[in-house]
């Protein structure tokens, strides 16, 4: 299954959010994205899942990793792509909570398994990167 994931970054805190009760994997954390639906490039998908997701019109940027994991025997590839700006308000739709989680912190939080390799790569990435601005999520 290919699933695309948002990377929005803002003042060194990247946007993580929070399955609500009755989804699969309730409580988990995530990067808001979804499922790519046959015909529809990452971008695309990730273009209409934002909209759904968290009602905002976004910029979508270059890939910044990919991770894969088993789950109910299939694998899960997630394609995280750097959101580079964005219009409107962040509201939640199919979350129940939203965090901006400072990077130093990113790891600690109880991250669904793809989205958890999804964090490491990206903290690879930006240590890689340091002396470029992180400030990519801007209205």
């Amino acid at each position: 299954m290919e699933v695309t994931a948002g990377i929005l970054v803002k003042d060194y805190h990247v946007l993580l959010m929070r399955r609500a009760p009755g989804q699969n994997a309730a409580g988990g954390w995530e990067y808001p994205g979804g499922k790519i639906e046959p015909g529809e490039t990452g971008e695309q998908c990730l273009h209409r899942e934002l909209k759904e997701e968290l009602c905002i019109d976004a910029e979508i940027g270059e890939k910044m990793a990919e991770s894969a994991f088993e789950m109910s025997s299939k694998t899960i590839r997630l394609h995280a792509y750097r959101i580079n700006q964005y219009e409107g308000e962040i509201q939640l739709t199919v979350h129940d909570q939203m965090e901006w989680v400072p990077l130093s912190k990113l790891l600690d939080h109880d991250q669904l398994p793809a989205d958890y390799l999804i964090s490491q790569k990206l903290l690879e990435v930006l240590r890689c990167a340091s002396d470029r601005h992180l400030q990519w999520a801007t209205q």
